[in-house]
């Protein structure tokens, strides 16, 4: 399964298009503001790695340019069934669908870079991988405050 860098890197970007044309059709079908608000700053987040992947690819860029930190997952999207969107889908449908969506891409990054040789190119999938666990973090939040709002009582 090993391929060439330039195939990888041009999977990693139409998948990363993909991703914000996602949040930015979620975002046109919102209602609420911070549920529109929340979906644009997630679609930002994937242009952002599309121009990171393109950058890299254009020899701009080395893998090491992503930053690492620890990332918690929550796990919801793995304990909740993936709903099906519509135009009269509730604001956590939405982030729950966005979890599921950021999971996948986490499992397709960590797929793709076990198929490689340690090097850099792996190094950057890795590192692609944490970045989408890092989404499913922020979806995943969204989602729990959304479902469960925090009440006055506590």
């Amino acid at each position: 399964m090993v391929k060439k860098v330039s195939e990888v890197l041009g999977i990693a970007i139409k998948r990363e298009e993909d991703a914000y044309t996602f949040y930015m059709e979620m975002h046109g079908s919102a209602s609420e503001p911070g549920v529109k608000e929340s979906l644009e700053l997630m679609a930002k987040e994937e242009k952002k790695h599309k121009v990171f992947l393109e950058r890299y690819r254009d020899g701009g860029l080395k893998a090491e340019a992503l930053r690492s930190s620890d990332v918690v997952d929550y796990k919801v999207a793995e304990y909740l069934e993936e709903p099906e969107l519509d135009s009269n889908s509730k604001p956590e449908d939405v982030f729950l669908v966005a979890a599921h969506r950021e999971q996948r891409a986490h499992e397709f990054y960590k797929a793709f870079a076990a198929a490689h040789p340690d090097g850099e190119l792996r190094h950057l999938l890795l590192k692609m991988a944490d970045e989408e666990l890092r989404h499913k973090e922020k979806v995943e939040y969204l989602y729990s405050n959304t479902a469960f709002p925090q009440t006055s009582g506590g």
